[in-house]
């Protein structure tokens, strides 16, 4: 996206960065048997997504993607919670770069055409 070495400007970038590009920069690798049906490494992670947590507080943990805010980079996963001061829990927000993506959600058209796309090259 941006060429530049320095760190301030990288921040500048993911602050200021257009919806469509937040959507591009919110992906998450492929399991292994993923990557060998459909050629790609990565993909744009989306709500219905199958994930499992690889660092951090919730690792080997597993769920499916409630919700994704592309606002704070930031993706919620069912039953993956924290507890609040008040005592109430709620979802975890979990950035998609410290996920592996499980099991796709075929239900959009454009996604399979993208992921057909990539299939070719």
């Amino acid at each position: 996206m941006i060429r530049s070495k320095k760190p301030g400007k990288q921040r500048k970038f993911l602050f200021t960065a257009p919806l469509h590009l937040r959507r591009k920069l919110m992906a998450a690798h492929l399991s292994k048997e993923l990557i060998k049906k459909y050629k790609t490494r990565s993909l744009p992670v989306r709500r219905g997504d199958e994930v499992e947590v690889m660092h951090g507080e919730f690792r080997n943990r597993r769920g499916k993607i409630s919700r994704v805010d592309l606002k704070r980079y930031k993706v919620y996963i069912e039953g993956i919670t924290t507890k609040r001061t008040d005592g109430t829990e709620r979802l975890a927000p979990i950035h998609p770069s410290n996920l592996r993506i499980i099991k796709l959600n075929l239900d959009d058209k454009r996604r399979v055409k993208i992921i057909e796309r990539r299939m070719k090259k």
